[in-house]
């Protein structure tokens, strides 16, 4: 079955059963391996991505359900020579020590960042909650998206942040 899709703002027909993951259409037929296959259940959020931007486990979502949807990977945030404002402050940060729940990580506080400018630390642990770090990571991961957060403009006052 031809479905087409609308990744990081450029349509792809790809042939694919309906009940294909997502996740796997975007590794095998188009080339965007930032979404990681992390545990197929979705419980772990390293294949996090965005669909009408809201992040979802693209594990678990049926590539025809995301049909004619905006989906938004890692790659869309931005490249290696020009990375985005959320992808600079994990490197400034050094948030990722493996480095394999990077991608997820980055996509659910890209949402989170998306709809609140400026997020308290609770907000941040609970938005950031469902995506698992094995490397425990956790406490510079909080440090970049509050470092994103106060580039973007939205600082906060350190006695609102907790």
């Amino acid at each position: 079955m031809t479905i087409t899709l609308t990744v990081n703002g450029v349509d792809h027909a790809v042939d694919a059963p309906p009940d294909t993951p997502l996740l796997y259409v975007l590794r095998d037929d188009l080339a965007l391996n930032g979404a990681k296959y992390g545990c197929g259940l979705g419980q772990c959020g390293a294949c996090t991505v965005h669909v009408d931007g809201k992040p979802v486990f693209s594990c678990v979502t049926p590539v025809a359900a995301v049909a004619g949807r905006r989906v938004r990977t890692v790659e869309g945030l931005g490249t290696v020579d020009t990375p985005g404002i959320l992808q600079q402050a994990f490197i400034a940060e050094q948030a990722a020590q493996c480095g394999y729940c990077i991608s997820g990580m980055i996509m659910r506080a890209q949402a989170l960042l998306d709809g609140v400018r400026r997020p308290t630390d609770a907000q941040i642990r609970a938005h950031m909650q469902p995506n698992l770090c094995r490397c425990g990571t956790h406490g510079r991961i909080l440090k970049a998206v509050r470092r994103a957060a106060d580039m973007m403009g939205g600082t906060v006052p350190q006695a609102v942040r907790s």
